[in-house]
């Protein structure tokens, strides 16, 4: 994918430009232009990004391609995750909110972001996110972490108003957070497919 656009990033295409692949039927009743994508990991195809299209119920996702040229518009995961943002939102009553607003008040060695479906209603006010919703984050670790502070993420986690489930994204792919500490061992998730790994941030 384009160096500028990682995982989880949601991006709005231009008027006129459409997702490409062999998509379900809810794609065209539910998708339209003002909604956007996420990308995702996969291996390119002819230059062309990797997203996937969220519906209105948790089974509706669907896979697709587009090109770069076609979109006009990124938000990252790590820009949801502003203090300001969240504030603002409609939903800052909702506990997975109120969970990212106490992670925001903090401060952490690196970026991160929130994904799921959180993250996609900060982005649009679609009502995705309900009060039971897990709160998905990423962290962006370009280089190994000491593990103590990953454990001070995780501690600062368990205590807050919701589930959340983090995954760490390396050079070479992301894992569960949770899976490296109580394995020290994880399942990459890359863009070639998932690999069994105790070294993540080598990529072996």
């Amino acid at each position: 994918m384009p160096v500028s656009l990682l995982a989880h990033d949601l991006v709005w295409l231009t008027s006129g430009r459409y997702p490409e692949g062999d998509l379900p039927d809810w794609v065209s009743e539910q998708w339209r232009a003002s909604l956007p994508l996420v990308v995702r990991r996969d291996e390119e195809e002819g230059g062309r990004v990797p997203v996937g299209i969220r519906g209105l119920r948790r089974d509706q996702r669907a896979a697709a391609w587009v090109q770069p040229d076609a979109v006009q518009r990124r938000v990252t995961p790590e820009s949801l995750g502003q203090s300001e943002l969240l504030l603002r939102s409609p939903f800052v009553s909702l506990p997975p909110v109120q969970a990212a607003v106490q992670l925001a008040q903090q401060r952490w060695p690196w970026p991160w972001g929130i994904t799921g479906s959180v993250g996609y209603a900060l982005a649009t006010e679609v009502p995705v996110m309900h009060a039971d919703s897990d709160l998905d984050l990423v962290l962006r670790c370009e280089e190994p972490v000491v593990e103590s502070e990953l454990a001070r993420w995780q501690q600062f986690c368990q205590l807050l108003p919701c589930r959340v489930d983090t995954q760490v994204e390396t050079p070479h792919g992301a894992f569960a957070l949770a899976e490296w500490l109580r394995d020290r061992r994880v399942m990459l998730k890359t863009t070639r497919g998932p690999r069994l790994t105790a070294r993540p941030w080598s990529g072996i």
